[in-house]
């Protein structure tokens, strides 16, 4: 799937769905799954790194995870799903050269088509616009920015008149400069659904209501991998218990075995 097939699905009215991946297993996975999208988010700082936010991750990170994404699809290369890399912390922020360089570098060296970058402030507009220019297909992110969590925080945006009007403002500015989809995260439900009336590019939510034309969620909330998930996503299955639990089994049977040979007669060691 290409970047701008995604707007034929919102004018057909067919749901977008978009999840998470951040080695080979969760690409199957994914891939499996049907998902029209997979998204190597920069959410792999936690899910598969440990940190505590998104903002220690690197540009070679992102990029060795999607090649691993890549390697992780068994599908022809034509039925494979579309693939959106997340620009990581600083990679974009300091100027249009270092984007265009870490986005080229992204594209060229891995499985990526496009990538997704937060925020719509007039230096990251001036950027989206650079990397348009280029070739490079670039998703907007606005609402709960990640990247901005120390000046944000986790609670949900865009809640009183004045800010989604300016988040309004900032979607049309994200789509004038040529994004080809948005990404809206933890807003209220009456702000995504209007953004998603009035642009003419795939509105994208994650706890921002149903009426998007799409949803994104992280594969490893959904499977309840994580130790805890945001109000938003919660688990479909308690797979980190499901896993301990059968993890646990193997490990008691191991040493069960071991038990029972040591309390039996065994025969006389051959002579080596």
């Amino acid at each position: 799937m290409r970047p701008s097939e995604l707007t034929q699905l919102k004018q057909d009215g067919r749901a977008i769905s978009i999840l998470t991946a951040w080695d080979g297993i969760s690409a199957a996975l994914v891939e499996a799954a049907g998902a029209d999208v997979v998204l190597v988010g920069d959410s792999l700082a936690m899910v598969a790194l440990c940190h505590a936010t998104t903002l220690p991750v690197t540009v070679e990170q992102m990029l060795h995870h999607t090649q691993a994404v890549g390697r992780g699809f068994t599908r022809p290369l034509q039925q494979q799903p579309l693939v959106v890399c997340d620009l990581p912390f600083l990679s974009y922020q300091c100027g249009e050269d270092k984007a265009v360089a870490a986005a080229g570098s992204l594209l060229k060296h891995s499985c990526a088509a496009a990538v997704k970058l937060e925020g719509a402030e007039p230096e990251v507009l001036a950027v989206i616009e650079r990397l348009v220019r280029m070739g490079i297909p670039v998703m907007g992110h606005l609402g709960l920015t990640p990247q901005a969590v120390h000046q944000l925080g986790y609670r949900r945006q865009a809640e009183d008149p004045r800010s989604q009007a300016q988040m309004l403002q900032q979607a049309k500015q994200l789509e004038q400069a040529g994004c080809f989809a948005l990404v809206v995260e933890h807003v209220p439900s009456s702000i995504a659904r209007c953004l998603t009336q009035q642009l003419t590019i795939p509105v994208i939510g994650i706890g921002a209501g149903e009426d998007c034309d799409g949803q994104v969620r992280v594969t490893a909330d959904l499977l309840g991998l994580t130790p805890s998930q945001p109000p938003f996503s919660p688990p479909l299955i308690q797979g980190r218990q499901l896993c301990v639990e059968a993890l646990q089994g193997w490990v008691k049977q191991l040493h069960q075995q071991a038990e029972t040979a040591t309390t039996t007669t065994s025969p006389p060691e051959p002579d080596c």
